[in-house]
C-alpha cells in the first residue's frame, strides 16, 4: 500500500499520486539523494504477482535506462521493494497528446507534423538502440508547457505482451498494428505503423478504426484498409495525407523502413506541403500480391476444376464436339472410312449442334482463368520495372537476375558519381539502413572529400545493416587544381544545405497566457522555451518574447518568451539591539521602559517592559523596509515617550 510521505529505495520521498493506467500508478517525488524532482511508476498488485512478468518488466526498463534523448521521458532507476516494483523516471509537467487532442478537437497540420516529428525522434532513437515501444499511442506522448514532446513507456510494452495481457487491459487497440493484432512478431515498422494512427487522429480528431469489442477493432486492423484522413479534413496537404497512409499500410515492408526516413519526409512537407512526393503503393494492391493459404489454393483448384457432363443417351452416328469420327468407331480404337464421317450442313441452326452439356461453361472459365494468370504477369512485371527491380530494359535473363539478386536485400545506391561529397554519400547510405566505412584514396585526382569509388558498387544487394566501404580523395592528386576543387565543394555544400527548412514567422504571443502562447508556436512550427519573471503583470500572462513578432527564423528554431509570475516579493529583517533612552530624554537607568516595535505593513513585532538595555532583539520576513520604536516610561510625575526610526536590512531571496 502506497501512503504519501513513504520513502522508496532509501530516496525516493513520495508526495502525491498525479496519474493511473491500467498496468501502474505514476506518483510525483523526491529523490532526496539529487533534491530533484522526479516520477515514480508503481506496478499493480495483479501484475507485481506474476513472477515471469517481472522479470520481463525489470529486463525492459532496465534497456529503456539506457536511452537519454530530448524526445524521450528518462528512465533513472528500476527497483523493487517489500513486493512494490517502481521506475523512477524524468518529471514532465505537461499533459498527454491524448487530452490535448481532446481539448483542441483536432489539430493544425503544422502543429500535428511537428508533434509527430519530434515523436519518430524518439522512436529513432530507441530504434538505433534495438528498443521497441510496441505501444506507440497518444497516451504515451507527453507536450511540457515548454512544448517539448517526450514518448514515455519504454520496455513495458514488451514485457506486458510477452504476459499475454489483453489489448483491453493495454488500451492500444486502436493503435496496434496489423502484426501485433495477429499476435505476430513486431518491430521498428510495427512503432511507425502506430505513429500513423496517431497522426490520424491528430489531424482527424478521431481514430480510424472503431467497434465494440477490442476484438473487433483489432479485426478492422487486419483486414481493413485506413481511409484517407482527407476524407473527413479535405484540406491537408497531399504529401502530410500520403504520409499517413503509408505509415498505415498493412504489410510492413511497404512502410517506412525507418523513422529517419519518416522524419526526412515530415520535414519536406513543412517545406512542400502540397508537392506529391510521397511514395506510395496503390491501396488496391494490397489485396492483389496477398499469398493464398493452402487451403484457399485447394478450394480454388476445385472450383476451377472443369466437371464432367451427365451422360446422355446418343444417336450411333452422333458426333461427338472435337472428335471428327462417329460415335461407334470409338470403342474400336480406328477413326472411320473418309467419306463417310457424318457432317453437319452448312445451313442448320447453330442451336441445333449437338455439344455437350457444360463445354461452354468449361471453356469460358479456362478462357477466363488464362486471362487472369497474363493480367498477374503484366502486373508482375510492370510493378517489377517501376520499382527498378527489372532494371530500365535488357533482356529477359537480365530482368530475372535483377528479381533474384533483390530477393537478396535493397539495392545498394550509386554514391560514386561524379563529384559526390563524402557527406552527402554517407547520408544517403544510411538513410537506406546500411553502415558506412570510410577509407583514404590519396592516389586520386578527384577535388578532397569527394567519393571516388565503393565496394560494394551501386546497383548491387545488400542486407540492411551490412557494410558499404567507401574511397574518398584526400585531395593530394589534385593540389594543381586547388581552386576548381575548392569551386567543387563550394556547390556541393550549396547543394547539401538548399533543402534545408525555411524560415517561419514568429507569431506574436504577448499578453496572452502560456498554454495558448506555445500552441501558437507549435503551430507555427516553432519551439517555446518559457522563461519565469517578477512583473506586476497579471501572473500567468506572456510579457516580453525573443525575438520579436514578425522575425523569419528557421522551423523548429526556439523562441523565448517571458511569463510573469507576480511581482516579486521583498522581505526584511532586522537584528540589532534597542538602546536605552538618554539622561536628556529625562530617563535614569534602572527605570522601567515599555516598548513597542512596529511597521506599517506587518504592524506590531514587538511590545514588552524591560529595564536592561541594551536589548537585544530580531525580526525577519517583515514587508515593510523600515519601522518605528516607541518608548514610554515615568519620570516622576510626567509620562515620556520617545519615538524612533529603523531601517531594516533586505533579505536574500
Amino acid at each position: 500500500m502506497i501512503k504519501m510521505g513513504m520513502v522508496i529505495g532509501d530516496r525516493y520521498e513520495v508526495l502525491e499520486k498525479i496519474g493511473t493506467g491500467g498496468m501502474s500508478d505514476v506518483y510525483r517525488a523526491k529523490d532526496e539523494k539529487l533534491s530533484r524532482m522526479v516520477a515514480v511508476k508503481i506496478l499493480k498488485q495483479e501484475f507485481s504477482e506474476n513472477e515471469n512478468f517481472v522479470q520481463k518488466f525489470r529486463t525492459e526498463a532496465q534497456a529503456a535506462a539506457g536511452l537519454m534523448h530530448p524526445n524521450i521521458v528518462n528512465v533513472y532507476d528500476v527497483g523493487d521493494e517489500k513486493g512494490i516494483y517502481y521506475i523512477v523516471m524524468e518529471l514532465v509537467d505537461g499533459i498527454t497528446l491524448k487530452r490535448y487532442i481532446e481539448e483542441k478537437n483536432r489539430l493544425t497540420v503544422k502543429e500535428a507534423v511537428s508533434i509527430s516529428i519530434q515523436v519518430a525522434m524518439g522512436l529513432e532513437a530507441a530504434h538505433n538502440n534495438n528498443i521497441i515501444h510496441r505501444d506507440i499511442k497518444p497516451q504515451n506522448i507527453i507536450i511540457s508547457k515548454e512544448g517539448k514532446v517526450k514518448v514515455t513507456d519504454f520496455g513495458i510494452a514488451k514485457a506486458a505482451t510477452s504476459n499475454t495481457i489483453t489489448s483491453n487491459v493495454m488500451g492500444s487497440v486502436h493503435y496496434t498494428s496489423p502484426e501485433q493484432a495477429r499476435g505476430g512478431y513486431s518491430d521498428a515498422m510495427s512503432d511507425i505503423y502506430s505513429l500513423g494512427i496517431t497522426m490520424f487522429e491528430m489531424l482527424t480528431g478521431r481514430v480510424p478504426f472503431n467497434g465494440d469489442t477490442t476484438v473487433a477493432i483489432a479485426i478492422k486492423h487486419i483486414q481493413e484498409l485506413v481511409q484517407s484522413p482527407r476524407a473527413f479534413v479535405p484540406d491537408i496537404p497531399i504529401s502530410v495525407e500520403k504520409i499517413v497512409l503509408k505509415c498505415c499500410q498493412k504489410s510492413p515492408d511497404r512502410r517506412y523502413q525507418t523513422a529517419s526516413d519518416l522524419i526526412a519526409d515530415l520535414k519536406r512537407s513543412l517545406i512542400t506541403p502540397d508537392e506529391d512526393f510521397v511514395q506510395l503503393q496503390d491501396a488496391d494492391d494490397e489485396r492483389a500480391t496477398r499469398v493464398a493459404s493452402e487451403e484457399e489454393v485447394r478450394e480454388l483448384k476445385e472450383n476451377l476444376q472443369p466437371r464432367e457432363p451427365a451422360p446422355k443417351k446418343k444417336k450411333p452416328a452422333e458426333v461427338r464436339k472435337g472428335q471428327g469420327k462417329p460415335a461407334q468407331s470409338q470403342g474400336k480404337g480406328r477413326p472411320a472410312a473418309n467419306g463417310k464421317k457424318k457432317r453437319i450442313r452448312e445451313n442448320e441452326a447453330p442451336a441445333q449442334e449437338k455439344r455437350p452439356q457444360g463445354t461452354v461453361e468449361r471453356a469460358t472459365m479456362l478462357t477466363a482463368l488464362v486471362i487472369a494468370v497474363l493480367v498477374v504477369i503484366i502486373l508482375f512485371f510492370a510493378i517489377g520495372s517501376a520499382i527498378g527491380v527489372f532494371g530500365s530494359g535488357g533482356a529477359a535473363s537480365s530482368r530475372s537476375d535483377a528479381t533474384a539478386s533483390s530477393l537478396a536485400g535493397i539495392e545498394v545506391p550509386d554514391v560514386s558519381g561524379q563529384n559526390i561529397l563524402y557527406a552527402q554519400a554517407e547520408e544517403t547510405l544510411r538513410a537506406q539502413g546500411f553502415l558506412v566505412r570510410k577509407m583514404d584514396d590519396p592516389a586520386s585526382s578527384a577535388p578532397k572529400n569527394t567519393v571516388t569509388s565503393q565496394e560494394p558498387a551501386g546497383g548491387s544487394y545488400l542486407n540492411r545493416g551490412e557494410t558499404i566501404t567507401v574511397y574518398v580523395s584526400t585531395g593530394a592528386g589534385a593540389a594543381q587544381n586547388a581552386s576548381t576543387a575548392q569551386s567543387t565543394a563550394d556547390d556541393a555544400a550549396t547543394s547539401a544545405t538548399s533543402e534545408e527548412p525555411p524560415d517561419v514567422q514568429v507569431p506574436g504571443v504577448i499578453g496572452r497566457s502560456e498554454a495558448e502562447a506555445t500552441r501558437l508556436l507549435i503551430e507555427a512550427g516553432l519551439r517555446a522555451n518559457i522563461i519565469e519573471v517578477h512583473s506586476n503583470e497579471t501572473e500567468g500572462t506572456i510579457i516580453n518574447q525573443n525575438p520579436p513578432a514578425g522575425t523569419r527564423m528557421a522551423a523548429g528554431a526556439q523562441v523565448n518568451i517571458e511569463k510573469s509570475i507576480g511581482p516579486e516579493v521583498v522581505t526584511y529583517r532586522y537584528s540589532g539591539s534597542i538602546e536605552a533612552p538618554t539622561e536628556s530624554e529625562h530617563y535614569v537607568p534602572g527605570m522601567e521602559v515599555s516598548i513597542r516595535f512596529e511597521s506599517s505593513q506587518d504592524g506590531v513585532i514587538l511590545e514588552t517592559t524591560t529595564s536592561a538595555f541594551p536589548y537585544p532583539f530580531t525580526a525577519e520576513h517583515m514587508k515593510s523596509a523600515t519601522g518605528m520604536i516607541v518608548m514610554r516610561f515615568q519620570a516622576g510625575d510626567t509620562q515620556q515617550q520617545i519615538s524612533r526610526s529603523v531601517e531594516f536590512e533586505r533579505e536574500q531571496q
